[in-house]
């Protein structure tokens, strides 16, 4: 917890509010306030009506960029924290109030679609849209944005632009950061900056990505411009394998990348990860997965490289029907959220996930070194119901790899997260930045990830404290996010442990 600095105490921010925005955009609500107080990496404590955070003076639910340049230039002035949502899927703290007497501005009631351009192929929509929302009205179209990332049904563009967020057809459509060709963002002290879209440009930097990414730390995103593509679902074609072990698997979802197809999705499973989603075919081995997307002759030519790379390896083919099966269930709504919740309960059961990337080179034995250590040096392991991982967006020169860990909660919940999550999130991340890779893939760094911000940017991290400097110099945006703060998380989470004791 970290002191609040504002010139104006909690009743006064609240009365003073009540000048910049109107009345009933400002939620008081003691349940909402709690629940904006935390995201979910805090999901096992929420769920038990657990908040240990700093609970917001109010949630500000703005309607226009207006809105959010009145919010900001008030906080600025007083010194008041602010942190910004829009879907409320993040997973790694950003969403958590470390500072007392915070406002939490919420952007989803910005939720218009401006304009899709079919010409030149981009849509322009507020900080507030739902993604689900604006890709079935692209798909009616016969286009689509390409970006579908597991929480699809709940996110909105702020957040996944905020975020750096990847789509599960990545390798094909490109990250978040490769769609977005313009924006429109606030900083602190109300100031409305716009980037126009183009194609390209060489002039100076790219300013885009002092706010791709910037997980409120820097600024609030209003609007976005992303570029759209043909929508051929009609010529998907789906290929699965099984392999002996994740080397093998490695290899062949290399071979296919560098050899320059792009598959929408390239994948590989571990055993243990593949029994999860494959049990009903996988037999206990890793599970390879393509899907070929896009115009047929690009398709066909796709197919024909991914069974001429497997014929050279030592496989099982998988029926296609079985992939596509598992194609059309990819993501998570309310109602798989709500089961979790459920099973959390019921079971004091729960899984969560630690996203890292490295070269072609290091991954396996990134991944063999995580493994290694978890069973043999982390004393809990016996509480570990499964333990694996897979790679799911691929690159010319390397991959991601998406660690899954679950286990059965052999304390209460307020220590859950200091004995399990933490200790797990941190070994796969020092193992990462070990190996040269990058100690997160595309979840952001939230909180909970700032101890190893300046080892994963090394002597560049003078520039990331440059930013901060220009565009936040009273660190009014959240606080703590990105930027490590004392106080911001637990002392457990800021020094994690990973030299056990025996």
């Amino acid at each position: 917890m970290i002191d609040s600095i504002a010139s104006l105490d909690r009743a006064e921010i609240l009365a003073r509010l009540a000048d910049v925005v109107r009345p009933d955009q400002i939620d008081t609500d003691e349940q909402h306030l709690k629940e904006a107080s935390v995201d979910r990496f805090k999901k096992y404590q929420s769920v038990h009506g657990i908040y240990d955070a700093p609970t917001p003076v109010a949630i500000v639910d703005a309607e226009s960029t207006e809105d959010v340049s009145a919010v900001l230039a008030f906080a600025d002035e007083h010194l008041v924290n602010i942190v910004p949502r829009t879907g409320r899927t993040g997973t790694e703290g950003g969403l958590e109030t470390s500072v007392v007497d915070t406002i939490v501005l919420d952007c989803s009631r910005m939720d218009a679609i401006l304009e899709i351009d079919e010409e030149d192929m981009q849509v322009t929509v507020q900080a507030g849209v739902p993604l689900q929302r604006l890709e079935d009205e692209l798909r009616a179209r016969g286009l689509t944005t390409g970006h579908s990332p597991q929480s699809k049904p709940l996110a909105q563009y702020g957040g996944l632009v905020a975020t750096r967020s990847i789509g599960q057809f990545s390798t094909l459509y490109g990250a978040i950061e490769d769609m977005v060709v313009g924006l429109e963002a606030v900083f602190p002290g109300g100031a409305v900056r716009r980037i126009k879209a183009v194609p390209r440009r060489s002039a100076g930097p790219d300013i885009r990505h002092v706010v791709i990414g910037n997980e409120g730390a820097l600024c609030v995103i209003t609007e976005v411009t992303v570029k759209v593509f043909k929508y051929m679902p009609e010529n998907n074609e789906f290929h699965g394998a099984l392999v002996d072990d994740m080397r093998t698997g490695v290899a062949i979802i290399r071979e296919v990348v560098v050899n320059g197809f792009r598959p929408s999705v390239v994948r590989l499973y571990s055993p243990e990860d593949a029994n999860q989603h494959f049990a009903h075919f996988s037999e206990g081995k890793c599970v390879v997965v393509f899907v070929a997307e896009g115009p047929a002759g690009i398709v066909r030519a796709t197919s024909d490289e991914i069974r001429r790379v497997l014929a050279q390896h030592e496989h099982q083919p998988v029926d296609p029907g079985l992939i596509e099966q598992w194609f059309e269930n990819l993501n998570w709504g309310q109602d798989k959220i709500d089961a979790e919740k459920a099973t959390m309960l019921e079971r004091q059961h729960l899984g969560y996930t630690t996203e890292v990337s490295a070269d072609w080179s290091a991954v396996a034995d990134l991944y063999d070194a995580v493994m290694r250590r978890i069973r043999e040096e982390y004393p809990h392991a016996g509480d570990l119901t499964m333990l694996g991982g897979h790679s799911s967006h691929s690159y010319q020169t390397g991959t991601n790899m998406y660690f899954v860990y679950d286990y059965a909660i052999d304390c209460s919940p307020e220590e859950e997260i200091e004995k399990y999550h933490i200790p797990l999130n941190a070994i796969i991340v020092e193992e990462a930045l070990r190996h040269g890779g990058s100690m997160v893939h595309h979840h952001g760094v939230g909180k909970y990830r700032t101890p190893w911000v300046e080892e994963e940017h090394g002597s560049a991290f003078a520039i990331m404290q440059g930013l901060k400097a220009q565009f936040d110099p009273k660190g009014i945006m959240n606080k703590g996010t990105i930027f490590p703060a004392p106080g911001a998380i637990q002392p457990a989470a800021a020094n994690p442990e990973t030299t056990f004791r025996a």
